[in-house]
């Protein structure tokens, strides 16, 4: 097992993100689930289904368990407040108290592009998304990086920093190591050719999962990384994960351009 961490409990696990993560783990940690909807037929993951919400109905999960990945949100940009309230606010907060309660060790938070979605108003970002990269160089411009204030650009954007500021509270007053990944665009069809934009927002499957394996077992206490692959046209930094917790992704949305929709 690595880094002394055996039983792994993914919130979300029926989700993109948890069915994914669940497949690529269960070979290295014993991972169990926990979601407000019974797993598909066939799955082998033993999942808790329960509501967010609901405190009591959660935390008979944790018991037992070394880290959690906390994936579990309503994720369109567009959720109304009171679900963003009710399952990203109100649920979050309530998987770190039962982290905290039972002992965990370590939470990887599933935060999110959209906690500094407003650079993408300012230029070169806007530009850069648009696919407008005249006059322009990759990398020859400052990249967001874990330093810049919080900009949400939504609701759910606001639900994000919430979660990455309870985080950072979890780690300072109770010790509970925790990584916030800013992830980009994962989809699906593992490929960035829906969009131009995703030339630069991509994060593949198997950069994902580098990334969180890597949040889940080296050294940290508090971090915040970005979750993008390695693209020509990335604005988002991976240098302070690869220099924390040695992030090296594979993938780049620039091998994709002749695909692009």
């Amino acid at each position: 097992m690595s880094d002394g961490i055996t039983n792994l409990l993914i919130t979300g696990s029926n989700g993109l993100i948890g069915r994914t993560l669940c497949s690529a783990f269960k070979e290295k940690f014993k991972v169990s689930g926990l979601d407000v909807t019974e797993p598909a037929p066939g799955s082998d993951v033993p999942t808790t289904v329960a509501d967010g919400s609901d405190y009591d109905a959660i935390l008979p999960a944790f018991a037992g368990i070394d880290a959690v990945v906390h994936l579990a949100a309503n994720a369109p940009v567009e959720t109304p407040w009171p679900d963003v309230l009710k399952n990203n606010i109100s649920g979050t907060h309530n998987v770190y108290e039962a982290a905290r309660q039972s002992g965990v060790r370590r939470l990887v938070f599933a935060s999110s592009n959209h906690s500094v979605g407003l650079f993408e108003d300012d230029e070169p970002y806007k530009n850069i998304s648009a696919g407008n990269y005249e006059g322009l160089t990759p990398g020859g411009f400052p990249r967001v990086d874990h330093t810049v204030p919080v900009r949400p650009d939504s609701d759910y954007g606001i639900s994000k920093v919430f979660g990455e500021a309870t985080g950072r509270y979890y780690s300072e007053r109770f010790g509970l190591e925790v990584a916030c990944l800013r992830i980009g665009t994962v989809n699906p069809h593992n490929s960035p050719v829906q969009s131009v934009r995703q030339m630069a927002t991509w994060l593949s499957h198997r950069d994902l999962t580098q990334l969180v394996e890597r949040s889940l077992t080296q050294p940290l206490k508090f971090e915040i990384f970005y979750g993008v692959s390695n693209n020509t046209w990335r604005f988002w930094d991976i240098e302070h994960a690869a220099k924390t917790i040695g992030y090296a992704p594979e993938d780049n949305a620039e091998d994709w351009r002749d695909k692009l929709e």
